[in-house]
């Protein structure tokens, strides 16, 4: 009987192991390109679905913060006054406003947002 050098087990693990090792790890942590975004548009539809339209977004940044009154608008016409306020992440020589908290200014409501905004000289942007 023939001795394999190795043992098939082993070798399976190996295989599997560098299949799951990324080729470059840092385009895997590639930055976006914040300043490519569009301009932020005055109405834009809710990260929530369900068809409502958000306005009056115009954030602006207060310290470690982005801050910034808003109104969610139903398909029935119905309008909701909240603010939000997200950090404010210093890169790309602008602010980036992520992680934000909303709340209803009726204190009905609240919750978070995956939207994101970009500012820099002046320009909001954020992705489509």
């Amino acid at each position: 009987m023939t001795r394999l050098p190795f043992r098939p087990k082993t070798a399976c693990f190996a295989v599997l192991l560098s299949c799951a090792i990324p080729v470059a790890p840092s385009a895997a942590f590639a930055e976006e390109d914040y300043a490519a975004w569009p301009l932020l548009r005055s109405e834009f539809p809710s990260t929530g679905g369900g068809g409502i339209v958000i306005g009056g977004y115009r954030p602006v940044v207060e310290g470690g913060a982005c801050r910034t009154d808003f109104t969610a608008t139903e398909p029935n016409g119905t309008v909701h006054r909240n603010a939000v306020e997200f950090d404010a992440v210093p890169t790309q020589g602008g602010i980036l406003c992520t992680h934000g908290r909303w709340r209803a200014l009726d204190g009905s409501a609240s919750g978070t947002t995956p939207f994101r905004v970009f500012i820099k000289d002046g320009i909001s942007r954020a992705p489509d």
